[in-house]
């Protein structure tokens, strides 16, 4: 509150007085000057010119609150004196409009800081709990330096990965040919009659070619750009540029590219474009900060990706996951386990059961303290990771585990990464020493961690302009938001412009929704494909990864995905009916396509393609210790019955 008198000598600008006794009181006093940098000096009232400079001002004023003095002379205590304080700042006067134009706000805001100020041990502590002995706005330079390049390895596995399954899954003679995709579209009713808006609606650099030649030049320029990325070149432009042909190979594959993980790293990378500097060759030392907006993009991508998918679980109202039964079958049921996941199916029941209910805390409580002080934030980041390694142990899930824990990263600051990253490690990228020009007054006596040091002014910088970081966070925020309502509460009638915008946006696939594994598969079923030149005498083809001998352990395929041992998983949930691409695979089989052959680990006509193929099912399951231990098999199988009827390409004689 202002005193009800002006100072006879008032200062130059504004000092902020306060106890240099209390830690509480040292280390927000720190962090304030940190935002107002040189606008306000800051004395503790056991400086001896504190008496000297201001002698109408009792001590015993400030021990109970800090005090403001005003070059007009005025003086304020309390907590308008701290939101006037940071009103000096350059962007914290938004606390002092309120201030001034809610009562209840001022209300409320004075009685918090009288009770703060009755109880300034405790909350000492609950501020070294929540951040840490250092109250210094966080900088992220080191972050954004790991995150960007790991970023930018992920890339380079996903289109290596693809690139090398390319041919066999959408090339000219592969399962679901480019070529074939781009032709129905340009003949399709309305494509003729849509100009320029058919880019928008099928985003793909296929409209200019979608022959084997361009598909190859698509993967090889993602890899060349992403490994720019990785040393640093360009980021912002090699980062557009990633988005742009992932964006246009996973429109153009359709199935083959439709899984989260592609969508996450779609949106990821699209984050990530307006998070690199924009300099061609930006350097840790002198690139400016990342922005805070986009920071928190990330973050609430992270918040999203893992609320979503403990939502799904419970909304499903699936009876594994209400019984806490679900993990008893998840090892054995999803799409590729590894040798691991049998291991972790042995587990009994009661272990299953606890770790499925910290599985629920991981994903629908600790998400919420992604939004909590730095220290707190940690938690989550633990967690996190620690999900995703086990995740990863025990299943082939390509990059997304590598991915998710790659968004855990922006949970930290540059102090807590420089606590995990060795320190030989570091010695490029520290920071150097402030310039000498620099004051470095209102140090306290201490050369502890409370020093109050004056920041460094900041080095003005290029960075992306708040007319791309708004509207970008503006939507960024909706259109998720609209997603995570619609999880929650069904169908909402929304604005039509709002709804307008949601379907612009969508075919980028770059804000999405989450949410893995909603009901739970309790039962493997497995496609065996079988080639026949008589129709009597069936023989197996052979997949690289998925299971079929039981004697063959689980395998580690990750990061690398073959799409095609995905996709023979997600068919196996339904009828070839709903798998169009599926028939499309056994017609490449039976012209005997080397680029869909070379997919599989065994093909048993090598020579000439079989008369007739067909598919059937098998149920499986994890065999226990003691079958392995005598049969030496992972898994025990039953034929089911017919997936596929024999097809042929051949017309049959009379």
């Amino acid at each position: 509150m202002r005193l009800a008198f002006h100072l006879a000598t008032p200062p130059k600008k504004p000092v902020l007085i306060f106890d240099g006794d209390c830690n509480f009181c040292t280390v927000w006093a720190r962090r304030w000057q940190h935002t107002t940098r040189d606008q306000v000096e800051y004395l503790p009232l056991q400086d001896p010119s504190v008496a000297a400079r201001f002698p109408e001002l009792r001590r015993e004023w400030f021990e109970a609150a800090v005090h403001l003095v005003e070059p007009n002379g005025l003086v304020y205590s309390g907590a308008e004196a701290a939101f006037r304080t940071l009103g000096h700042g350059p962007h914290e006067p938004w606390l002092l409009d309120w201030y001034y134009r809610s009562p209840a706000f001022a209300w409320l805001t004075e009685s918090s800081y009288r009770f703060i100020a009755g109880h300034r041990t405790l909350f000492s502590k609950l501020t070294r709990l929540a951040w840490g002995r250092h109250l210094d706005p966080p900088s992220h330079l080191l972050v954004r330096w790991v995150f960007l390049r790991s970023l930018g390895v992920i890339y380079l596995v996903a289109f290596v990965s693809l690139w090398v399954q390319l041919m066999g899954l959408i090339g000219s003679h592969g399962i679901l040919p480019a070529t074939v995709t781009m032709f129905g579209y340009r003949q399709g009713a309305n494509a003729a009659h849509m100009g320029w808006d058919r880019y928008h609606v099928l985003p793909t650099l296929c409209w200019y070619s979608a022959m084997d030649g361009f598909l190859k030049f698509q993967c090889a320029a993602g890899a060349v750009l992403a490994v720019l990325l990785i040393l640093g070149i360009a980021p912002a432009p090699c980062l557009f540029l990633l988005w742009l042909v992932y964006l246009s190979l996973a429109t153009v594959s359709r199935e083959f590219l439709s899984f989260q993980w592609d969508n996450l790293l779609l949106e990821t990378g699209f984050l990530a474009i307006f998070f690199a500097p924009v300099q061609l060759i930006p350097r840790l030392r002198t690139s400016p900060a990342p922005s805070k907006a986009v920071l928190w993009l990330l973050r609430w991508l992270l918040f999203r990706l893992m609320l979503c998918s403990g939502l799904v679980k419970l909304i499903s109202q699936d009876p594994a996951w209400r019984n806490l039964t679900a993990l008893q079958f998840h090892y054995e049921t999803q799409p590729l386990p590894t040798w691991i996941g049998w291991y972790a199916h042995q587990l009994p029941g009661r272990v299953q059961q606890i770790s499925e209910v910290l599985l629920f805390v991981i994903e629908l409580v600790l998400p919420f303290l992604i939004f909590a002080p730095r220290r707190l934030r940690q938690i989550p980041c633990v967690g996190f990771i620690a999900l995703q390694v086990l995740i990863l142990l025990t299943g082939n899930y390509a990059f997304f585990n590598l991915l998710s824990i790659l968004l855990c990263l922006v949970l930290l600051d540059d102090v807590a990464l420089e606590k995990i990253i060795p320190a030989r490690w570091l010695r490029a990228f520290k920071s150097p020493a402030p310039p000498p020009s620099i004051p470095q007054s209102l140090e306290s006596d201490s050369a502890g961690p409370e020093r109050l040091v004056a920041p460094v002014a900041a080095i003005p910088h290029r960075r992306w302009p708040v007319q791309v970081i708004f509207p970008l966070t503006c939507i960024a925020v909706l259109i998720p938001g609209i997603q995570l309502a619609a999880l929650l509460h069904g169908h909402i009638h929304w604005p039509r412009p709002v709804m307008s915008l949601y379907s612009w946006v969508t075919p980028f696939r770059s804000f999405n929704s989450y949410g893995l594994f909603a009901v739970m598969t309790t039962n493997r079923t497995e496609i065996v494909i079988q080639g026949s030149n008589d129709g009597v005498t069936w023989v197996d083809y052979e997949f690289k990864y998925k299971p079929e001998d039981p004697k063959q352990r689980p395998r580690f395929v990750e990061p690398h995905q073959p799409r095609l041992d995905w996709q023979m998983w997600f068919a196996a949930l339904s009828d070839y009916q709903h798998n169009f691409w599926f028939v499309e695979f056994c017609v490449r089989l039976l012209s005997g396509a080397p680029e869909v052959t070379d997919l599989l680990q065994r093909n048993p006509f090598p020579r000439l393609p079989p008369r007739y193929v067909r598919a059937v099912l098998y149920e499986y399951h994890f065999t226990d210790f003691a079958t392995r231990r005598r049969t030496g098999a992972w898994w025990r199988r039953e034929r089911k019955g017919e997936y596929l009827p024999a097809l042929s390409l051949q017309r049959e004689s009379r």
